[in-house]
């Protein structure tokens, strides 16, 4: 019996290697044919009288960060970069095959702020003036969906779908009343007034300077917002504030008669409407001549980044957080970036350098390392700091390097101050049975304990470091703008801003986004037309895309999901994982006030 069991576990074991064997062949032989098709590859097909489509639900990044095998077999959804959204709509409104883009709305929009909407509908505005057409439909228009749909030429709602039209709010989260319950302590050392990162520690609710910038903050981009879509739409300011205070969601039929959209249609009638425009027959099940943004935007990015030129305009993505030492493919870490910047440095082939900053800052020691380098890059060759959805905080800090900043009207940028939080666990480890004792050598030898609170001593200490690296933020700031001292501690103070205050305040230079940044950095380092443009630090290999297409699979993503409550828990996770990215050496930082984000 033994041995026939033996028998037949090596008669598995030897199919199993066998198949396995025969997998590798198959996968090899599969992979080869793709890589001669990708190498033949001239870009997607595309029938004449095309619509292009744009999935209002497509996850817009300013670069595709590097993903690991596991996380690319997770991920759901398209995302593309901001700079293939631009261009595709650019190359659409010259491309002959394509007659209209139809903007679908069918997920909603979470990530994407409204300087980097801003950035799209602008290329919108311009393609609409080509004469072609732009159609938008959508079941529940968000207010960020319809601030990109509001410029369409016909905008569609379902009879059974609403729109959002009700102003924007924060609702920050405060930790202060459970981190007391539980027992953990805190004490914070800060300077600005209107530092406010440390509030969710140590409030249950914002104190009067938070509240009086972030309401300055949002009625600038609602201003922003109901003016544009009060030119786009035509209808009075007035009248859209109206709408907003009294009426807020607003049914199909109210929608249409206020003039927010143009037909009540389900989505097959949409379809007829595309149908006609493409020259499609109305048979059922028939759809229209179409190419997604995605397929489409692949070929056209490729074919401007790898355009052949030995003068390169090198973009450098800081997305994310800064964190002290490398960070991970989400974070600007201090170390990994210095090292991209001496190596943007030392290419002779780069003429100049636009730092993309998108990020609400984080360590001060990691943006004083990032800093260092762009400086020493700037005496070589032109820095142009173009600003995303934020750029505050470290993120101001980094770019006080640019010879000129861009900024978007919705930008969030400033928050020039310092602040540091101080945690300890005794009361919590007494609460529970757990006691801590001490030798020591010298009266400070425990400073960096967090098994007791700080000593006013300590404390002291503390805000020194603080108060240094602050008045270090000043001068910076000071040099960079050309800036007298005392004017920019009056704008500081921690207080955040919108692009365009910022731009009155002198703290940028030009309302643009990175489009107008590349062409400033063209004019700069007299280039004319013979230029092409190197990413930084380097997007996903086309091995992970390939293997991405290879292996892409449904996996229920509940972010997409529409429940609130679910929403909510998402949101508490993000917040939580800001704790990940206090490394600060000295524990002190230069970041945003928690995740401003703005619904």
């Amino acid at each position: 019996m033994g041995q026939f069991t033996k028998q037949i576990f090596s008669s598995c074991l030897g199919s199993l290697a066998a198949l396995f064997f025969l997998l590798i062949l198959g996968t090899g032989g599969l992979l080869t044919l793709l890589f001669v098709s990708a190498g033949q590859n001239t870009g997607p097909s595309v029938e004449d009288q095309s619509m292009l489509v744009f999935d209002l639900s497509t996850t817009i990044k300013d670069t595709q960060p590097a993903s690991t095998l596991a996380q690319a077999l997770q991920e759901t959804g398209t995302t593309l970069t901001l700079r293939q959204v631009l261009e595709s709509i650019e190359k659409a409104k010259e491309d002959q095959r394509i007659s209209g883009i139809f903007l679908y709305g069918k997920g909603g929009i979470d990530e994407s702020g409204y300087a980097t909407l801003s950035e799209i509908r602008q290329a919108l505005e311009q393609f609409k003036k080509s004469g072609k057409k732009i159609i938008a439909y959508d079941v529940e228009w968000s207010e960020k969906e319809y601030y990109l749909g509001s410029v369409a030429d016909q905008i569609f709602i379902n009879p059974m779908g609403g729109v959002e039209f009700n102003g924007l709010s924060v609702q920050p989260l405060f930790y202060a009343g459970a981190l007391d319950k539980y027992g953990v302590g805190v004490q914070v050392v800060r300077v600005g007034s209107f530092k406010s990162a440390v509030e969710p520690y140590t409030r249950q609710n914002m104190s009067p300077e938070n509240r009086l910038q972030i309401r300055t903050l949002l009625d600038n981009l609602w201003g922003d917002f109901i003016t544009k879509v009060s030119t786009s739409r035509k209808i009075e300011r007035t009248t859209l504030q109206a709408i907003a205070d009294n009426i807020g969601i607003l049914n199909p039929q109210t929608a249409k008669q206020v003039g927010l959209v143009d037909e009540v249609a389900y989505f097959d009638e949409v379809l007829a409407e595309l149908q006609k425009m493409t020259g499609e027959s109305k048979e059922e099940g028939q759809s229209f001549r179409q190419v997604g943004i995605d397929s489409y935007g692949s070929g056209v990015f490729t074919s401007v980044t790898d355009k052949n030129s030995t003068n390169k305009i090198a973009i450098l993505y800081a997305e994310g957080t800064i964190v002290d030492g490398a960070g991970d493919a989400t974070e600007v870490g201090g170390d990994r970036y210095a090292r991209e910047l001496r190596k943007i440095r030392e290419d002779d082939q780069i003429k100049a350098v636009i730092l993309r900053v998108n990020s609400p800052g984080g360590s001060a020691t990691a943006s004083e390392v990032i800093l260092r380098e762009i400086n020493r890059l700037s005496k070589e060759k032109p820095v142009i700091v173009s600003m995303g959805d934020v750029a505050a905080s470290g993120g101001y800090w980094i770019s006080t390097g640019g010879k000129r900043i861009f900024a978007e009207k919705s930008t969030i940028t400033g928050s020039i101050g310092v602040f540091g939080i101080l945690f300890n666990l005794q009361k919590i480890g007494n609460n529970n049975g757990l006691t801590w004792d001490s030798v020591k050598t010298g009266q400070l030898a425990d400073l960096r304990t967090n098994v007791r609170p700080k000593t006013e001593k300590e404390l002291k200490i503390y805000q020194d470091f603080v108060n240094q690296i602050y008045s270090l933020f000043i001068d910076k700031v000071s040099q960079s703008r050309n800036l007298p001292p005392n004017k920019v501690k009056e704008i500081a103070q921690g207080r955040v801003w919108s692009g365009q205050e910022a731009l009155k305040i002198g703290l940028v230079d030009e309302i643009g986004g990175l489009e107008a940044a590349i062409q400033y950095a063209i004019k700069t380092a007299k280039l004319d037309q013979d230029w092409s443009l190197a990413e930084y630090p380097n997007r996903r290999s086309w091995e992970e895309k390939l293997i991405e297409r290879l292996f892409s699979t449904e996996i229920t993503d509940l972010s997409s999901s529409s429940a609130q409550l679910t929403q909510d828990l998402l949101k508490l996770k993000e917040e939580l994982i800001i704790f990940q990215s206090f490394n600060d050496p000295k524990g002190i930082y230069t970041r945003l006030p928690f995740y401003l984000r703005i619904q």
